[in-house]
């Protein structure tokens, strides 16, 4: 293994787990690993964010520097690929120890999740790109699908880890994660505008929404873009487990991912845009569900 052979399994009891990114699916992703009996130590710009997760045990960093200097294997999930070139190219890979392993849940780009693998194997140490996808619920339930690009037998090795968060499915080398993830939410956007046009169309026809849905989910229909998102949509739900704005982000990416990867893609390019007026309505924020108030607009349909 490049970098050194680890000197133990990944256990309860010997391995250090490091975690920045405590949002709706960081905390929840970060509690059942603490729940597993894992030490976890976090890191927050707002301390008081780290409340809930202190109280079940995990400690605080001071810093990600001190984070990285006392753990085995660090999970960061944030916002965007600026924050991860901040946080884990400029500042946590200088002060990682050797065989020190960071895993990377955050939808990024490829090419910079390549770049960390290249210098995290500087440092004699290791990075797996591992972007997920399931949101709030599947945190919380532990039943992410993860994409994890890497080296294999890291992410073999790590793999403990991962079977407490969801099904992970090693993807290939570095930066074969992200990519993985942006086709994922290539076809999550599509299949939530199908589903928001579904239901405005059910509207405009005068049908009894939660009996459309159960009409539809035995069929050709029916995908587990239904089974998170539809009764939220028609009950107006629109709690966020992944970000509007985040879907303009990664689709972003898909439509101008570079000329290595890239492929002609208009209902994406169409998604992006419609994720887009969202975000310029000012619910970037809303979970990606609230696509259909978008659909809605355009129809005419008043919303609360």
């Amino acid at each position: 293994m490049a970098g050194g052979e680890y000197p133990d399994p990944v256990n309860p009891t010997r391995t250090r787990i490091g975690w920045i990114g405590i949002g709706v699916m960081g905390a929840a992703m970060a509690s059942r690993l603490l729940s597993a009996g894992y030490s976890v130590s976090i890191y927050a710009r707002s301390p008081s964010k780290a409340a809930p997760l202190l109280s079940v045990g995990a400690h605080l960093a001071a810093s990600p520097a001190d984070l990285a200097a006392s753990t085995d294997v660090i999970f960061t999930m944030i916002g965007h690929p600026s924050d991860v070139r901040h946080l884990v190219l400029e500042t946590l890979i200088p002060s990682l120890k050797p065989n020190t392993v960071i895993i990377d849940h955050t939808s990024s780009h490829p090419a910079l999740a390549r770049e960390i693998h290249s210098s995290a194997h500087q440092r004699h140490c290791h990075s797996i790109d591992a972007p997920v996808s399931g949101g709030d619920i599947g945190a919380r339930e532990g039943k992410l699908a993860i994409f994890a690009g890497g080296d294999a037998e890291v992410v073999e090795w790590v793999k403990p880890l991962f079977d407490l968060l969801g099904k992970v499915t090693y993807m290939g080398s570095a930066g074969k994660g992200q990519s993985s993830k942006i086709a994922n939410q290539v076809v999550v956007g599509g299949s939530l505008v199908g589903l928001s046009e579904g239901l405005v169309f059910a509207e405009k026809g005068g049908l009894d929404k939660k009996k459309f849905l159960e009409a539809i989910r035995g069929g050709a229909a029916g995908s587990m873009a239904l089974e998170l998102f539809g009764e939220r949509m028609i009950d107006r739900d629109f709690e966020a487990g992944g970000f509007a704005e985040y879907m303009v982000k990664d689709l972003g990416m898909a439509v101008d991912v570079g000329e290595e990867e890239a492929a002609v893609l208009p209902g994406a390019g169409l998604c992006q845009q419609l994720f887009s007026g969202m975000v310029a309505n000012g619910n970037g924020k809303l979970g990606t569900q609230g696509l259909i108030t978008v659909i809605e607009r355009i129809n005419g349909i008043n919303i609360d």
